[in-house]
């Protein structure tokens, strides 16, 4: 019987799941809800078959592993030394697109908030400050109109797609930027667009040409009122760059799903700090019921498929 393995099955709630697909593969699993580091080699060493997440599988990690396939239970691959996988034969596949729709709504969610300044007026709410007003509003905090801003958004697959229709939904003009490292893209170039950008919107992959896109030169040649957007990658923006920006108010704000290193430490940068205009939310963009089973689903029908062959 084929031996399988996942790794971090937590990750995905699986009790919220339906996991009928998985439990009729001819395939015996060992599931773990978390794998630490140390643990990972002994874990996988008798497995064909090997399901992560996030768990770090290197050469190191794979070297006595009789492993076949690794599915990864996410759109990004950088937890997986594919060259090496494909070197030695082992198949790698990723699911992509499970959560277009609910990275996107995130992405106009986290948008909304920062334009309407919603933490801010909530708290207000909150502390009794509406009640003890002399007038009918409170007035304190500026909020944006967004119709008529320029949007620039990096990365424009399914979901950069969506996310352009949604702000254009909302009246806004948009421009998609070339792909950082590409240099025959005929789209701008992405520093040519940062002095007329309200909005810059992050939805690319992490690589060597887009770790810390966002950095202080950047963060100089926006406009003091831009938003910046990033439900993509942490290490997209370069966090100590992102801090002095807004600490120095010259960026509008920032509102960030993803961290440079997640779980981030409790003394991580951005959240020691007070900070006017940034909102982060815990890396929950996907997390959407559907749009984990189609994760889970998808990842299912591709494994089904690698058995048969």
């Amino acid at each position: 019987m084929t031996q399988g393995v996942v790794l971090d099955w937590a990750t995905l709630a699986p009790h919220s799941l339906d996991t009928t697909q998985l439990d009729a593969l001819p395939v015996t699993w060992q599931r773990y809800d978390y794998t630490d580091a140390s643990e990972t080699r002994s874990r996988i060493a008798d497995a064909d078959i090997v399901l992560t997440n996030k768990v770090k599988l290197g050469a190191d990690e794979l070297a006595d592993s009789r492993c076949g396939y690794i599915g990864v239970l996410a759109t990004g691959l950088n937890n997986v030394a594919v060259d090496w996988c494909q070197q030695q034969g082992i198949q790698v596949a990723n699911v992509a697109g499970y959560g277009t729709d609910a990275v996107a709504q995130h992405t106009l969610m986290l948008l909304l908030n920062l334009a309407t300044r919603f933490a801010d007026y909530h708290r207000d709410v909150q502390q009794g400050r509406w009640s003890g007003a002399p007038q009918f509003c409170l007035l304190d905090h500026q909020v944006v109109e967004l119709a008529g801003k320029h949007a620039v958004i990096v990365g424009h697959g399914a979901l950069g797609k969506r996310v352009e229709a949604l702000y254009r939904a909302l009246g806004m003009r948009v421009t998609i930027a070339a792909r950082p490292g590409k240099t025959h893209d005929p789209r701008p170039a992405l520093q040519s667009l940062l002095p007329e950008t309200d909005v810059l919107s992050l939805h690319c992959q992490l690589s060597e040409d887009t770790h810390q896109l966002v950095n202080s030169d950047v963060l100089t040649a926006l406009p003091a009122h831009a938003f910046i957007i990033n439900t993509a990658r942490g290490g997209l923006i370069d966090e100590t760059a992102l801090l002095q920006a807004l600490q120095e108010q010259r960026i509008g704000g920032a509102a960030l799903d993803v961290l440079s290193e997640e779980p981030p430490p409790a003394n991580h940068i951005l959240l020691t700090e007070e900070v006017a205009n940034l909102l982060i939310t815990p890396h929950s963009a996907w997390v959407a019921q559907a749009a984990r089973q189609r994760l889970l689903d998808d990842a299912i029908s591709q494994l089904a498929c690698y058995l048969k062959s």
